[in-house]
């Protein structure tokens, strides 16, 4: 029997020095720092736009192109990629948690899955002319990739930051991502605007905008590589835990499917976080086309108020962070919330060709983004129990990433439905409110005690 907040393995092993915990910490953040970039300028800025132009290369006269012999609007060809790597991750990311969990060895999977999405990214660079089943299968394998490697990364906080700590720990992380997607956000800007005078077309630089992502989030992997490190398992009955680990991962994903019914708090909080992340994701994917479709912006804008939003959410991560050791996180992430609804309510209302309204509200977005997320990583951390956290965690990554798909439908059924993006825009206030909801009920000081773990002072 074991007694709440004492383990076998304490979260943070005891026998660590606090220079040596704080040398992980440093290499933890490092991640982040790497793979951030895949996320702003592949996925949010470059990619979605230059696929589609491909595809269209590739289409017939109807505007249709035929994988496999199915007619497919060149226009839908990266929604439709970006809807398989999530059901590719769907699958994978449990998998992955349960031998990791079972292991111990987090590190050769995150290198795994780091290394083969970083180099599906490099390998944009040759996307060019009517290759857009060749982006696709690119995209599918990065984005499948960079899911299954945060599950793992994730997994570390518990163990190299004790429960006082975990917010400011969780946040600097995010800070560290963001800070690479600025800088790397500020060159790409450079060479797309300028392109004619480094004697580029414009394909080719956006191609070396792609690839270099690749490249960046492959070089700075090398750093938490060397720095985290793998904690020995203890099971009870002995034996090794490495025997049959990828045999034995489907019947220990479904005893942790069966272990989080025993934890209906923990639950719970993912439930609330399913919905107000998902808000949160959709308004990050769908700014762009209401910026260009709905307010007439150009792409030099958009790239701009990306650029915004990510120097922005370095300073609001770090400040929510503080909030937190103040009010709780719990109560730092709802005060997110009545701000994202006020964001989107300030939306609806912009005038078009506005482009400084519309770099106010990107500001305004940034200051809760990076906040928003941090704190709930690390508040999830302290749900979890004890030995579980890869597994716990990629219930937490497809929450994330894997169920992300209801905000952008409830968007485009919106607009479909009226012919406004304002209207779309306005729609997505539902997620905000109903995870505000969901979140307040949870009773978090009890769901971390039940999971076995301390509770901290603030929470």
């Amino acid at each position: 029997m074991r007694t709440p907040g004492v383990t076998a393995e304490t979260a943070v092993d005891r026998t660590d020095g606090t220079a040596d915990r704080r040398r992980e910490q440093r290499g933890w953040y490092f991640y982040d720092f790497a793979c951030s970039v895949y996320s702003t300028s592949v996925l949010t800025v470059f990619l979605g736009p230059y696929l589609t132009s491909v595809a269209k290369a590739a289409a017939d006269a109807d505007g249709f192109v035929r994988p496999l012999g199915i007619p497919v609007r060149a226009g839908s060809v990266f929604a439709y990629a970006v809807s398989v790597s999530v059901v590719v991750a769907v699958l994978v990311m449990p998998l992955v948690g349960a031998v990791a969990d079972r292991t111990g060895r987090k590190k050769p999977l995150l290198a795994a899955a780091a290394y083969l999405g970083a180099t599906a990214t490099a390998c944009m660079f040759f996307l060019d002319g009517d290759r857009y089943l060749l982006g696709a299968l690119l995209l599918i394998v990065a984005n499948a990739s960079i899911s299954v490697s945060m599950v793992l990364y994730n997994a570390y906080l518990p163990q190299i930051a004790g429960p006082e700590e975990r917010d400011a720990v969780s946040s600097r992380g995010w800070a560290f991502g963001y800070t690479s997607g600025a800088l790397v956000l500020v060159l790409n800007l450079v060479l797309y605007t300028g392109h004619e005078s480094f004697g580029l077309s414009e394909s080719t630089a956006v191609r070396i905008c792609l690839a270099s992502a690749g490249v960046w989030w492959g070089a700075f992997t090398i750093v938490p590589l060397r720095r985290l490190r793998d904690r020995k398992i203890a099971r009870e009955g002995g034996g090794s835990t490495g025997e049959g680990a990828v045999g034995a991962g489907w019947r220990q994903l479904m005893a942790t499917l069966r272990d989080m019914r025993r934890h209906p708090m923990t639950l719970s909080f993912l439930l609330a976080y399913l919905v107000y992340n998902d808000g949160i994701q959709t308004v990050i994917s769908q700014a762009s086309i209401y910026g260009s479709e709905e307010l007439g912006l150009d792409q030099t804008t958009l790239i701009t108020a990306v650029l915004l939003v990510q120097i922005l959410a370095v300073g609001g991560a770090l400040g929510m962070g503080r909030m937190a050791r103040v009010y709780g996180a719990k109560r730092t992430i709802l005060a997110s919330l009545a701000v994202w609804t006020v964001i989107l309510a300030a939306g609806y209302f912009l005038p078009a060709g506005a482009p400084v309204a519309f770099y106010l509200l990107a500001a305004a977005i940034g200051l809760v983004l990076g906040g928003s997320q941090a704190l709930s990583r690390s508040l999830f951390s302290h749900l979890v129990p004890h030995g579980k956290e890869a597994e716990y965690f990629s219930a937490y990554e497809m929450s994330d990433r894997g169920l992300s798909w209801l905000g952008p439908l409830v968007f485009g059924l919106a607009y479909q439905l009226t012919g406004s993006y304002r209207d779309a825009i306005i729609s997505l206030v539902v997620f905000f409110v109903l995870g505000f909801g969901l979140l307040a009920r949870v009773p978090v000081g009890r769901a971390i005690m039940a999971a076995g773990n301390p509770v901290p002072e603030r929470i």
